[in-house]
């Protein structure tokens, strides 16, 4: 009911508002300076869908969050060695995070010089007390790369299936990210809400990338329950350890009818180049780039040994030995 005032209380990201009885969730956005077109709303728990937003008038008591995307979280060498992930197709193997960067110019320049035709972002609250702050899409057109919304800081399955159900609607896209962490100290995942989360999704349409851990048999359950590419960790998210388990990650790599690409813990050029002569489709990072003392340099690097350790894997690697074995011929020696 409106007050005497003709206004109606709302929360609206958390924050107590008051505003005029009949307004559409349109007409608010508006009057938050906000563009429509480049936000999702929930309301009382449910998403709103974007094609009706002049039409829903708000209401007394009506609870609401409105997000757009944020900073989060190559080109192959060959030009027929693209690789694939729910029907799309892609050059580059590098995947790089938008997060962690000084500004989102910084942040777009490192995505040029990287080559990566996909960037992870998260989803997070519209600042509704500076409507006209620079957004991530000022900077990095998702016209151009594509977007991989991701579930970065969700705990429970529900808090990442309703943080992706947001990004469905603000973006339109149903290729997202799915990581469920199950602590805060070493933002490793849980698997079995990761492995109920993945089943949801998949029954809703989303095409979701996984976050994992190493390990080869709930690679194989993510896969069974509708996950089109397999992330596993190489090491904890943001530590640069590189590469801790190659075995696992190898064993993950044979086992998958799906991309696998390693998520978390590449430090330098070198551990993105080991992940791909483990025959990894890719390689996703963020922390690597984002935090170098020359971010765009890092990203040229990045590029070239993804580049390099692709090669490599196609190449075909010699043989090892237990001894030595000359290169050049001992027979005829002087």
């Amino acid at each position: 009911m409106s007050h005497a005032d003709g206004t109606i209380q709302l929360r609206v990201n958390g924050e107590h508002r008051r505003v005029p009885v009949g307004l559409t969730l349109a007409a608010l956005a508006g009057e938050l300076g906000l563009d429509a077109a480049k936000v999702a709303v929930e309301r009382n728990l449910e998403v709103v869908p974007r094609s009706t937003l002049d039409q829903v008038v708000v209401e007394d008591g009506d609870e609401l969050e409105i997000v757009h995307f944020v900073g989060g979280g190559d080109h192959a060498a060959g030009q027929d060695d693209s690789w694939t992930v729910a029907g799309r197709t892609f050059r580059s193997r590098l995947i790089v995070g938008t997060g962690k960067y000084k500004d989102f110019a910084q942040n777009a320049a490192a995505v040029e010089a990287s080559g990566a035709e996909i960037v992870t972002v998260a989803v997070r609250r519209v600042n509704i007390a500076d409507p006209k702050a620079p957004m991530l899409t000022d900077f990095i057109d998702p016209k151009k790369i594509t977007y991989l919304p991701n579930t970065a800081g969700c705990f429970t399955a529900d808090d990442a299936i309703r943080t992706l159900r947001l990004a469905r609607e603000a973006g339109g896209w149903n290729l997202v990210k799915l990581e469920v962490l199950g602590e805060a100290k070493t933002l490793y995942p849980d698997m079995r809400e990761t492995l109920r989360a993945t089943e949801i999704l998949a029954k809703e349409g989303f095409e979701p990338m996984v976050y994992c851990v190493d390990d080869p048999i709930a690679a194989k359950q993510l896969e069974d329950a509708g996950a089109v590419a397999i992330m596993p960790l190489g090491a904890p998210i943001g530590s640069g350890l590189g590469i801790q388990n190659r075995v696992t990650i190898r064993l993950i790599v044979e086992g998958a009818k799906v991309p696998v690409l390693v998520d978390a813990g590449v430090g330098t050029a070198s551990d993105a180049a080991v992940a791909m002569e483990l025959g990894c489709d890719g390689v996703l990072m963020n922390t690597a780039i984002a935090e170098a003392k020359d971010p765009i340099l890092m990203a040229r690097a990045m590029k070239a040994a993804v580049e390099a350790g692709r090669m490599a894997y196609r190449s075909g690697r010699m043989g090892r030995r237990m001894y030595a074995d000359p290169s050049s011929p001992l027979a005829g020696l002087i």
